[in-house]
């Protein structure tokens, strides 16, 4: 018989997942302990980030008789050259097959050198069906080692597991196979939402971001509320600078900071930056509320996250960064559904918003009609 598959397009690694959660914790340096090509991509932007990663560089010997010497060895470098105050040490599916013990060689190598500092030792692999996976493993190790508090890993259990459901319900894991999609051209979409402004229409400006990427999307929003009237456009961000991780708090903390010296409104925050998966039903009660009757909407992030049940009746302005989600947006309703592609690598290492294609399109066309900024 053949096997049955549930979802064939490549989803994202439980590997990867733990590398950023360790980022986000304040980690100053990940070791990998797998071969050296494991993860690269994201080795390198992390390093982008400020954050050190190095890897053990298991080759056939160490799969044959172990990299256990390689680790503990590496561990010892890495206290020695580069002196932090916060390690991780994240293991790879060469690893895990093999049964390397890792904590039992940190707590060997930190009792004989007498390190005294915490050490995340995550064990991990790349074969789960949710990278979530990776992410729990890397709190759970943080509560453990008290770098954060029990009350804020039951948080992110929470919504951890609403994000995994919107995803399954909208997202890139609600079908089997979704092809990678461009969207809408911006221009037209741009030029049909500028249209919607100078009628006077009236528009909700909602972002929903992940983490770092709202560095970009929160430009599509400020690009709105430049070309419409104050009154015209009620805006919400999941922008709360006290939720999440300490990396998660300061990207939110910076793009506010940015937003006041702007003069950019925010009418209603629906959540933290790691609150995705639940600050659009925050949003959408706000809107069943008090906006039930307005005439468009532009979401831009994770735009599948919102209810659909609170949008009927508007047209809809999706922006998002994932070519599979095209279809599933589509599917959902949404109007006009464009893909800010590339739009991750661009948020590393930043510390200001970064201008979007499609936000540079509106104030482009916005300029070129005539519009004049309120």
């Amino acid at each position: 018989m053949r096997e049955e598959f549930q979802i064939l397009h490549p989803r994202p690694s439980s590997i990867v997942a733990a590398l950023y959660t360790m980022r986000d914790l304040g980690v100053d340096v990940v070791i990998l302990h797998g071969p050296p090509g494991c993860s690269f991509k994201h080795a390198r932007l992390m390093e982008e980030d400020g954050m050190r990663v190095v890897t053990t560089g298991m080759g056939e010997s160490q799969f044959i008789f172990g990299g256990e010497t390689r680790l503990r060895d590496l561990l010892q470098i890495v206290v020695e050259r580069f002196k932090p105050e916060l390690v991780g040490v994240i293991g790879t599916c060469a690893s895990m097959i093999i049964g390397e013990d890792m904590e039992s060689v940190v707590a060997q190598v930190k009792a004989q050198a007498k390190i005294d500092l915490p050490i995340l030792v995550v064990d991990v692999h790349a074969g789960y069906s949710e990278n979530t996976v990776g992410v729990m493993r890397t709190l759970e190790a943080a509560e453990r080692e008290g770098i954060i508090s029990g009350e804020e890993l039951s948080r992110q259990k929470r919504i951890l597991e609403a994000a995994t459901r919107v995803e399954k319900e909208h997202g890139a894991a609600s079908k089997d196979y979704l092809p990678p999609e461009k969207g809408d051209t911006k221009y037209g979409v741009a030029r049909r939402l500028i249209e919607l402004i100078d009628r006077g229409s009236k528009g909700l400006n909602i972002m929903n971001a992940k983490k770092e990427t709202a560095y970009t999307f929160i430009d599509m929003n400020l690009a709105v509320s430049e070309i419409a009237g104050v009154d015209q456009i009620k805006t919400m961000a999941n922008l709360n600078p006290s939720l999440g991780l300490p990396r998660v708090r300061q990207y939110a903390s910076e793009i506010l900071r940015e937003l006041r010296a702007r003069d950019f409104r925010i009418d209603h925050c629906i959540g933290g930056l790691d609150e995705y998966g639940v600050a659009g039903k925050v949003a959408s009660q706000i809107i069943k509320e008090r906006y039930a009757d307005y005439d468009f909407a532009v979401i831009t992030g994770v735009p599948h996250a919102l209810p659909m049940d609170a949008l009927e009746g508007m047209e809809i302005f999706s922006i998002t960064n994932g070519p599979r989600q095209v279809e599933p947006l589509k599917e959902m309703g949404h109007q006009h559904v464009i893909v800010e592609l590339d739009l991750h690598p661009k948020n590393h290492g930043v510390h200001s918003i970064v201008e979007s294609e499609f936000g540079a399109t509106l104030r482009e066309l916005s300029q070129n009609r005539g519009v004049r900024n309120n």
